[in-house]
């Protein structure tokens, strides 16, 4: 058997290298850390072992968790963390997976409940993934917010598959998510994974999971098999199907068919009555068309899960599409590269081409547009940081005038060296995403246009405004695009640019806003800095 250094020492199994710990639960540690033998970032994921796992050799458990994630990965493509190493070392299993693009859904609960669509949302991403897992014949039966990660978009990643499995054997990790039945030693099927999804979504609207920790193992179990729950005051409509999860006894918990139809009805519903039915009002002139324009540069929340049947099978399709595309790396829906003087429709596009100036649009059929809703600025690179921002210089290869106060939020990264670092503050509902790829196709407004249908069926309340254009910015080849979108209840507006700087290479910038904050003051300026002041290292 392997030892592992204790994780206040250097190295795990003497090639892992420790930084940071992103969750704690009961019996699971999850940490950042570093593959230093292939200098690669990775996850470690420590667990305690159940009892009758301990007598298990070695080679057993992490052949028995590889093959679940192996199996997995051709049911659930994209969904099911990828594991990498399995280390034991006496009572704690020590599995190592690639770095998911999200965070834990602990960190999101650490914020406080969140709104029941937005619950309903991630539940039916962990339906999809148990759905496809119970019908291969694998049962995850650890599941909590620690093994489940949400990206920005709101896609989950699951974790853990492999660790527990159908045993009879009382859980030992995470005991608030434990079903009755694994409380008692009962056993562990399809049903207690249910259970904890239901426990899960409970958690996320009220804030504490329906069975708090008691501090002792044996006691949270004695409390999850004893207890009554008390019913959800913050779940709205999710409420029936939170309880129907949450039955004591596994035969009479909700199926999972009847869970998709609940889930997917709330976010039809909220589709439905989120959509935008009018247009927004006219700007008063091209220095505020300029700024409200960029408050939609594409950025948070673009990409959603989708909401309605097939879910896993349109990810895995819209995925592929922006590969064949040229798209931009982890779901990115800027595009780059556009062969200048022709809009989505093959009509010649309207405004200047001169170097670092954006056409104006010219109106369009869409009826969220206003004639005058494009930006129009003229951009020159100045060399003195404006009031009130600060020069950033990524280490990626760039630099931009923020806000001060704003950094980087979120960076991933592809082996193909694309990347992109969302910048952001806590408290301010606006981003700006800076997007590098390398593989990027010719013509822009043709990536668009491609990538439209995945936005739309991806996207809660989309609505495209105005037409894809082709623009020249800095005398490099772009194309612009437009759109509307519900997050959370907020109608955000999104405005996406990508320019070519060669070799199939470029740049995205994006921007995301409040529609309804769209012409403030403060909006506007920072949208001229953005592009007044992003330099890529390369020009």
């Amino acid at each position: 058997m392997v030892k592992v250094q204790d994780p206040t020492g250097e190295l795990v199994a003497g090639r892992y290298r420790l930084f940071e710990v992103v969750h704690r639960e009961e019996g699971r540690d999850g940490w950042l850390a570093q593959d230093v033998g292939v200098e690669r970032p990775v996850t470690l994921i420590r667990s305690r072992l159940p009892e009758h796992r301990r007598e298990e050799t070695e080679r057993g458990t992490a052949a028995r968790i590889l093959r679940a994630s192996e199996r997995l990965a051709l049911v659930c493509p994209g969904r099911v963390a990828t594991v990498l190493d399995v280390i034991e070392d006496d009572d704690v299993v020590w599995t190592v997976t690639e770095r998911p693009p999200g965070a834990p859904l602990t960190e999101l609960l650490g914020r406080g409940p969140v709104n029941y669509v937005r619950a309903a949302r991630i539940g039916l991403g962990l339906l999809d993934v148990l759905a496809a897992a119970h019908l291969a014949g694998v049962t995850h039966g650890d599941l909590s917010p620690g093994q489940v990660s949400v990206d920005e978009r709101g896609a989950v990643l699951v974790s853990g598959f492999g660790l527990m499995g159908a045993t009879s054997s009382p859980r030992v990790t995470a005991p608030s998510y434990a079903s009755p039945e694994q409380a008692r030693g009962e056993g562990t099927g399809p049903a207690a994974d249910l259970w904890a999804l239901g426990a899960i979504m409970y958690a996320m609207v009220e804030g504490r999971p329906p069975i708090r920790d008691r501090g002792r193992l044996d006691a949270t179990l004695r409390a999850v098999d004893r207890l009554p729950i008390r019913a959800p005051l913050n779940a709205g409509p999710l409420g029936p199907a939170i309880q129907g999860l949450l039955r004591w006894d596994p035969l009479e918990r909700v199926p999972e068919p009847i869970v998709r139809e609940a889930l997917t009805r709330i976010l039809k519903d909220d589709l439905d009555n989120a959509t935008p039915t009018e247009p927004l009002p006219p700007f008063q002139d091209i220095d505020v068309a300029a700024r409200r324009a960029g408050r939609t540069w594409g950025g948070r929340h673009v990409s959603r899960p989708v909401v309605l049947g097939g879910a896993l099978a349109v990810t895995v399709v819209c995925f592929a599409v922006l590969t064949a595309a040229g798209g931009l790396p982890d779901g990115d829906t800027s595009a780059s590269g556009a062969a200048p003087g022709r809009t989505a429709s093959g009509s010649p596009s309207a405004g200047p081409t001169d170097p670092g100036t954006l056409p104006q649009r010219t109106p369009s059929a869409s009826p969220t547009a206003s004639p005058s809703s494009s930006p129009s600025p003229s951009f020159t690179v100045g060399e003195k940081v404006p009031s009130g921002f600060f020069r950033y210089k990524a280490p990626q290869g760039f630099s931009v005038d923020l806000p001060k106060g704003w950094k980087p939020v979120r960076t991933t990264s592809s082996a193909d060296g694309s990347y992109r670092v969302t910048f952001g503050a806590s408290g301010d509902p606006r981003t700006l995403a800076v997007t590098y790829s390398t593989q990027l196709g010719p013509d822009p407004v043709a990536v668009w246009s491609a990538l439209e249908p995945s936005l739309r069926s991806e996207s809660t309340g989309y609505k495209r405004v105005g037409d894809i254009r082709a623009v020249t910015y800095r005398g490099r080849e772009g194309a612009d695009m437009e759109w509307l979108s519900v997050s959370q209840g907020v109608r955000e507006r999104t405005y996406g640019r990508g320019f070519l700087i060669g070799d199939h290479r470029g740049f995205s910038l994006r921007w995301t806003t409040p529609a309804d904050d769209w012409n403030t003051s403060a909006n506007r300026r920072a949208l001229d800095v953005f592009f007044q002041s992003f330099q890529p290292a390369s020009q």
